[in-house]
């Protein structure tokens, strides 16, 4: 299913927390340089986020009661690192674990090119390696150097055309370090090798030459091989050709051989790598920069590629899942088979982060990741435009659930652009709300601007360039409660009819900001009967990630599905704090839960180092092996048991 395409004006930022920066704007607030083109940030900033902002006041709960208990802990690899570990891969007896922003990478032991020492630290930076031939009896190996300034989100392992082993893992900076990926040969996992590091920069030529589109970080990588040649498929974080497939036979040449973004959505004609068109390149940024609900791009997120290597699925964010042929991997863009999207299915948002097919490719799992359980609910209380209008809330704002009567609340006064040194109105009375229109100077100035003139909130409305589009204003951290709205809004606030008639230090309608419960995310199954056209046919969520507010709730936990991958009809998913759960998708229009594990408890918790918050998830083909990581806790290998019930701990 293929919906209209939806355009947005630019500058917005994917992860939703967009600040504003001077010299992007005139003084009304509009572009006064359109080639002002900005990249993605971040992948991992919404993630960060919550970690930073989670406190007792999140709420969301585990189906304790109705956990499926054929899956249990048959070893682990214990790395006690709070919200340290990321991905993990196996293969051939080893399994290999990513390291995320702290510790970021230090470079120790790094070096391009030949036999390297791994790091006897298993909290160190880098690639923790462990040994799973016994899988109830894991052995540390070492870890293999991370590169300087730089963090790793994802690790491959596989097995080359030539027979050899080859590791690659992704580069994402974290302190200043280079993007793109690494190459090793891991035939001797104790004794790895490195091949080459490869730097991925933006598709576009004009990008890339005039705007300083190069050295990107990759958030993940898919390696596989064709007619005797190996590629890695990565995600790079520029703005055009976020899917790219790297050549990698022989490691000193590696070539880029094809991409593609959702920007070949947009517009098919147009050759996205070598189009100097400034107008189609700012067009197409806006519509990457859009979509929907609270986090608007359509950057690729994650992706798999066929065994045959001739097709690829990309879990593009809000473009939603796409099915791309390869072709002959000579140098030229990859061509759409389908779009597989729904907006109306889940909570509203579509966040396209994770997908796995089964072997046939009939049935295809896609995973949905959301930070945001709860929706803004914005009212105009008061005048001729009463009514519920679209809003988001602030990043750096106090929350709104932690206000008295999880509400904001009060008359608003409209106070310019509040930008340091202009002039502001001050509040005349208590619970007074500052309308601020967006442009010119950061929101962090705005806000702080507004709080020392005596407001108790605010609503910062979109300027007349950019519309009714939303963004979660991002910045450093203030002290009032704020919501951002769509131009119109703004104007219906202030009661007038354009910009033009603003009035500074004029009273504007009185308004309530709630907040109300719409989930976390879960996952979509999808009948790809005929890949050409393919059919939602159900989707899935736990207690928790459909409940935000249920019983029985860790406080502290995330309930966002994460990762999947499939085997036979089984999709296993990693669900960060509802653990490790197995779907049985053999009728893609009835799910069935049938092994889950999950713990919890303060006895769990000192074992893991935190609560359970499972981020990877990979299987051994045809054993019961499955082996995830804990982001707080390290690895977990896994036994799958038949229908009956396996002893596990508290769940």
């Amino acid at each position: 299913m293929v919906l209209s395409l939806l355009t947005a004006p630019a500058f917005a930022h994917p992860d939703g927390a967009v600040t504003d920066e001077p010299g992007h704007e005139d003084e009304h607030g509009n572009h006064a340089d359109p080639t002002q083109i900005q990249p993605p940030p971040d992948p991992a900033a919404p993630l960060l986020e919550h970690d930073a902002s989670t406190s007792d006041d999140i709420v969301s709960s585990g189906p304790n009661a109705k956990v499926t208990k054929n899956l249990a802990v048959a070893g682990r690899g214990e790395r006690l690192l709070a919200d340290g570990t990321t991905d993990v891969w196996s293969h051939d007896g080893y399994a290999y674990l990513g390291t995320f922003n702290d510790p970021c990478g230090t470079g120790e032991g790094y070096a391009e090119g030949g036999a390297v020492d791994l790091i006897d630290d298993r909290t160190a930076p880098g690639v923790v390696v462990f040994d799973v031939h016994n899988p109830n009896k894991v052995e540390y190996v070492g870890n293999l150097p991370s590169v300087d300034g730089s963090r790793i989100n994802d690790v491959k392992v596989a097995t080359m055309s030539d027979g050899s082993d080859v590791l690659v893992h992704s580069n994402e900076s974290c302190d200043g370090g280079p993007g793109g990926f690494e190459i090793y040969d891991v035939t001797d996992p104790s004794h790895p090798v490195h091949l080459a590091h490869v730097q991925t920069d933006d598709i576009n030529v004009l990008l890339r030459e005039q705007f300083g589109y190069t050295d990107f970080g990759v958030h993940n990588n898919y390696l596989f091989s064709r007619d005797g040649r190996d590629f890695n498929a990565v995600q790079v974080e520029g703005l055009l050709g976020s899917f790219q497939v790297y050549d990698i036979t022989d490691p000193a040449n590696v070539e880029l051989v094809s991409w593609f973004g959702a920007e070949y959505l947009l517009d098919p004609g147009v050759d996205w790598a070598t189009t100097t068109d400034i107008s189609a390149i700012i067009e197409a940024e806006a519509y990457l920069f859009s979509g929907y609900g609270a986090s608007q791009n359509r950057f690729l997120h994650d992706h798999y590629v066929t065994p045959d290597g001739a097709q690829a699925y990309l879990a593009n964010w809000d473009a939603g899942l796409l099915l791309v042929d390869l072709g002959d991997l000579d140098g030229s863009a990859a061509t759409l088979v389908s779009q597989a999207i729904d907006p109306a299915s889940e909570d509203g948002e579509v966040n396209s982060h994770s997908v796995w097919p089964t072997a046939d490719g009939t049935i295809v799992v896609e995973g949905e990741e959301d930070f945001a359980p709860f929706e803004t609910v914005f009212t105009i209380d008061s005048g001729p435009a009463a009514g519920e209008y679209a809003a988001s809330e602030g990043a750096i704002t106090v929350p709104i659930d932690s206000l008295p009567g999880d509400e904001m609340s009060g008359p608003t006064v409209y106070v310019g652009l509040a930008c340091n040194g202009d002039p502001l109105p001050a509040a005349t009375g208590d619970g007074q709300i500052a309308l601020i229109q967006r442009g010119v100077c950061a929101f962090t100035d705005k806000i702080n601007n507004a709080d020392a003139a005596g407001y108790d909130g605010v609503v910062v409305f979109n300027d007349a360039a950019r519309g009714d589009a939303l963004v979660s204003m991002g910045g450093d951290p203030v002290d009032l409660p704020g919501v951002f709205v769509g131009h119109s809004a703004g104007l219906l606030i202030a009661g007038v009819g354009s910009a033009a008639d603003l009035v500074l230090g004029a009273a504007g309608e009185t308004v309530t900001v709630a907040v109300e419960p719409n989930g976390w995310s879960g996952m979509r199954i999808w009948d790809y009967s005929n890949p050409a056209n393919p059919v939602l046919a159900s989707t899935f969520n736990t207690v928790c990630s459909a409940d935000p507010v249920a019983d029985g709730c860790d406080p502290r936990g995330t309930y966002s599905s994460h990762n999947v991958i499939v085997e036979g009809t089984k999709a296993y998913i990693s669900w960060y704090s509802d653990g490790v759960l197995v779907l049985d998708v053999s009728d893609p229009y009835n799910p069935v839960e049938v092994a889950r594990y999950h713990e919890s408890g303060p006895e769990f918790e000192a074992r893991n180092g935190g609560i359970q918050d499972v981020w990877g998830i990979h299987k051994q083909a045809r054993s019961p092996w499955i082996y995830a990581s804990d982001r707080n806790g390290g690895l977990y290998v896994l036994k799958e048991y038949g229908a009956g019930s396996a002893k596990q701990g508290k769940g």
